[in-house]
């Protein structure tokens, strides 16, 4: 069977791809995927004891954008969930971001006050501050808490998660978890927050329903390239991959999980529980407060970063380092010759993108790639 297009990978990017080519264009299109299940990290099942798990750690999807929304809403309803994240600091578990209900739990309470009322005048309520901005303040009390922030919730973590010091790092990494001049504890502000409510992997399953979308697992792309004729090629993987590493490997991160089923029907008191300075792992998630679940039993997850080997191992971060960013924009120039390819997705452009954004550089490139084949 001829098809118009081919799309490697049948993750957010991948399948937002397919479904738009299919069911927006009428193209006929073919996604191969090289794993054996759609869905890419966002993919869960249920596990032995029926408690539906993320299998490559917590997904949970948040956005501003109504188009977005609006989009994948066609392909699943919605489970209202606000994502609260619980951080061990001092043997204390407070609310991360650091917030308002942080500083009073760790400083004393006229500090406390003290410095809640600079935080306020300075920034307003509300305000999220990163890290790296505060630390840049010259009123000292305003300095004490940047300084205990960095070093209690920052440095540590930074070096599990990446392998590296805080300060290799671009500042875009700690901008992620700013400090909040609030009592608002949500991990995110988005408008909106919610969990699939049959899970990710229904949604992606009705995404790909389509007469037009073949769909081809346990295939690696570069596999059977050759054979195909496409008019175009949407490429999701590894761009240094595509390219057979001719300038060499981009760096990434990997992690590795422990899943463990517990007989009692909860474990800890927020989904996810951050370890910045305890443990080899950096945090441990109980998925039945993600999904909502009632089960008799639980299962929780620790997650351990590590180095990444190419072709063993799932990448799941790009680095973000000065170097890997050279090294990919030799990348980006022989990809800009080849007129028939796309390369759409964190992996693929090689930048930390969430869920929402991912959908929304899938939503672009189809609207590009129609326009230079109409």
């Amino acid at each position: 069977m001829d098809f118009d297009f081919v799309v490697a990978g049948a993750g957010f990017a991948g399948s937002v791809c397919a479904e738009r080519l299919a069911n927006g264009f009428g193209k006929r299109v073919l996604v191969v995927e090289k794993r054996d299940h759609i869905g890419g990290n966002a993919w869960d099942y249920s596990d032995p004891h029926g408690v539906l798990v993320h299998g490559y750690g917590p997904h949970i999807f948040h956005t501003k954008s109504d188009e977005v929304w609006s989009y994948l809403s066609r392909f699943t309803a919605w489970r209202p969930y606000e994502h609260r994240v619980l951080g061990c600091v001092d043997g204390k578990l407070v609310p991360l971001p650091f917030n308002l209900t942080s500083l009073h739990a760790l400083f004393p309470g006229k500090e406390a006050g003290d410095i809640q009322t600079k935080l306020v005048a300075k920034y307003g309520m509300g305000a999220r501050v990163p890290i790296l901005e505060l630390r840049k303040q010259e009123d000292a009390q305003l300095r004490e808490l940047a300084e205990f922030v960095y070093a209690k919730v920052f440095v540590n973590y930074t070096r599990k998660q990446w392998g590296l010091p805080i300060e290799r790092l671009s500042p875009s990494v700690s901008a992620r978890v700013p400090v909040v001049v609030g009592w608002d504890d949500r991990y995110f502000d988005d408008a909106h927050q919610a969990m699939p409510a049959m899970g990710y992997t229904p949604l992606f399953e009705k995404m790909l329903q389509s007469p037009h979308i073949t769909l081809q697992l346990n295939t690696d792309y570069r596999d059977i390239a050759a054979e195909l004729s496409p008019k175009a090629v949407i490429f999701t993987g590894m761009v240094d991959s595509f390219f057979a590493y001719r300038y060499g490997t981009l760096a990434y991160r990997s992690l590795d999980f422990t899943l463990q089923n517990l007989p009692v029907e909860s474990f800890q008191t927020a989904a996810t529980v951050n370890y910045p300075n305890e443990h080899d792992y950096t945090r441990i998630t109980e998925f039945k407060k993600l999904t909502g679940q009632t089960a008799p039993s639980t299962t929780i997850a620790y997650e351990y970063p590590r180095p990444y080997e190419k072709e063993t191992d799932e990448a799941y971060y790009p680095i973000p380092l000065e170097e890997n960013t050279r090294l990919h924009s030799r990348y980006v120039e022989d990809a800009r010759l080849l007129h028939n390819v796309l390369f759409v997705g964190r992996l693929a452009q090689y930048r930390y993108l969430n869920m929402d954004q991912v959908v929304l550089e899938a939503l672009r490139a189809v609207e590009a790639v129609m326009k230079d084949n109409a």
